[in-house]
């Protein structure tokens, strides 16, 4: 778990610093900071998708994925979760901003092969340099996140710990399931919600990408289901 604690401490870090920043932004160049910061995460997220080229498969894992995300109600929870730690943090009624910078943060922060390779490789031979340098790059982006986004981009330390330390404490159990494949198809759908993030920041968009994030999971289903149809 020392990677994953220390990409957590990171990011907090930087979200501190961020924080500190912030109060000493004109507003006019904090929505500048925001605008620029979602082109920013609108060219990573799409990047990171055109890395598959099964499109097909993207769009399969992104309904299923909807779907069942819809009848969880994600995005509802998220946002609870987010407001309500707004209120004990802060003493005041939510206004969203909170949940809006915890939830795009913690995607961000999530997806992709660093937050997948990164903790196989602390649980299953306690090599945390991939972990390492995913949290210095996680934490410079804090800094600019918290700048424009407020104090929820510090929660995000909490989904790293919980999605990150729980890949890593089951490494040898979901090692086999997580082969190359698998880990480029989650990136990519990754990336396209990554990408939905961004838009979000640029037009405020009302996409409802917590009831995507199971997207993410289906490949690991889908990439073994269609492996095994196509050789019969």
């Amino acid at each position: 778990m020392l990677g994953t604690f220390i990409n957590m401490v990171l990011v907090l870090a930087g979200g501190l610093l961020g924080l500190l920043l912030k109060s000493r932004v004109p507003e006019r160049l904090q929505k500048t900071m925001m605008q620029g910061l979602g082109l920013s995460v609108l060219l990573i997220g799409i990047s990171g998708a055109l890395k598959e080229t099964d499109l097909l498969a993207i769009i399969i894992c992104i309904v299923v994925g909807g779907l069942l995300g819809e009848l969880i109600d994600i995005e509802k929870r998220l946002g609870a979760l987010g407001a309500r730690a707004e209120r004990l943090l802060s003493g005041s009624a939510a206004d969203g901003s909170f949940a809006k910078g915890f939830m795009s943060a913690s995607l961000l922060f999530c997806v992709g092969a660093m937050s997948i390779v990164g903790p196989l490789e602390s649980g299953l031979s306690g090599n945390h340099t991939t972990q390492i340098a995913k949290g210095i790059l996680d934490g410079v982006v804090a800094i600019f996140f918290a700048a424009s986004l407020g104090p929820g981009v510090l929660l995000s330390a909490a989904a790293i710990l919980v999605y990150q330390g729980g890949i890593t404490l089951s490494a040898s159990v979901v090692a086999p399931l997580l082969s190359d494949a698998v880990v480029t198809q989650m990136s990519a759908v990754g990336g396209l919600l990554v990408a939905g993030i961004g838009f979000i920041m640029i037009v405020d968009a009302k996409i409802r990408i917590g009831n995507l994030l199971p997207a993410i999971f289906v490949p690991i289903l889908y990439v073994p289901l269609s492996q095994w149809i196509s050789s019969l």
